[in-house]
């Protein structure tokens, strides 16, 4: 069994990445990390300086990328003015190459059977309940009144069971998703095959695999370092952050967080981000 390295200290974790930033990479998770979590999904964007931080970023390491539940085309508009940062969208299932959206082979064929899910769920559940069809994914959000989540829970469950689909328990809300293996956690790990640094934020308790895929990476190679970041909030954060390097408190401060991060870089000042 691998021994668990010691704890990180901030500015250790700042210099290992600066003097291997060819070879780092930083990974954000969206909602509740680069922006608000708000009732209405359609209307969240990312808070003030977060898009023009990881365009800079991406400037100084390997790569950065978004990776989120939301579908790529919807992370595509929301980072249009970061054109270097990767895009992953519903997990892994969806990516935006050159501009364009490219769906998962094995995950397309499921299209129709989310598209009848989402109908049921409109049909079936309380009309408090907002129903999120993603396409290749459905998000039941019973943030509005969270008494119904017992009902949203047991839904998701039969029809999982039924149907062959897996769930995703987040904050006030329940995703299903076709069974192909995609999470998080396997984004990180495969954009991470070639980095040796690699810092990853999140939130939520499907960040929770990211954060599994930076501990198993640092178990096998003993030259790679891992940085977990969590944002915290009073839903699911607690459980992320005892897992975590760092915390911040908001999602608005993750961009003072990255300020800290660009200025180590030599020459670097933390207020400018060239387009």
């Amino acid at each position: 069994m691998a021994t668990p390295r010691a704890p990180l200290r901030f500015v250790e974790a700042l210099s290992a990445t600066v003097a291997e930033g060819a070879r780092s990479g930083f990974f954000f998770d969206f909602d509740g990390t680069l922006a608000p979590i708000m009732r209405d999904p359609g209307a969240v964007f990312p808070v003030e300086g977060a898009v023009e931080r990881l365009q800079a970023l991406a400037r100084l390491v390997d790569r950065v990328a978004v990776v989120s539940a939301r579908p790529a085309a919807f992370l595509s508009e929301r980072f249009s003015g970061a054109p270097h940062v990767r895009l992953f969208g519903l997990y892994g299932m969806q990516t935006v190459v050159d501009g364009r959206v490219r769906t998962d082979a094995e995950a397309e064929p499921w299209t129709p059977v989310m598209r009848r899910l989402a109908a049921d769920a409109a049909r079936e559940l309380p009309g408090e309940v907002l129903v999120e069809d993603k396409a290749l994914l459905v998000a039941l959000h019973y943030r509005a009144v969270p008494s119904l989540r017992g009902a949203v829970e047991r839904w998701c469950s039969h029809k999982a069971a039924e149907l062959g689909l897996r769930e995703q328990y987040g904050r006030m809300v329940v995703e299903l998703r076709p069974p192909v293996e995609r999470d998080k956690g396997t984004v990180i790990a495969g954009e991470t095959e070639s980095l040796t640094r690699a810092w990853y934020f999140g939130d939520d308790l499907s960040d929770g695999r990211a954060f599994d895929a930076l501990r198993g990476r640092e178990a096998r190679d003993p030259a790679f370092m891992g940085v977990r970041v969590a944002v915290a909030n009073g839903e699911t954060g607690d459980e992320l952050a005892r897992l975590a390097d760092f915390t911040v408190d908001r999602p608005e401060d993750t961009p003072a967080l990255l300020d800290q991060v660009i200025s180590a870089f030599p020459g670097r000042r933390a207020t400018s981000y060239p387009v």
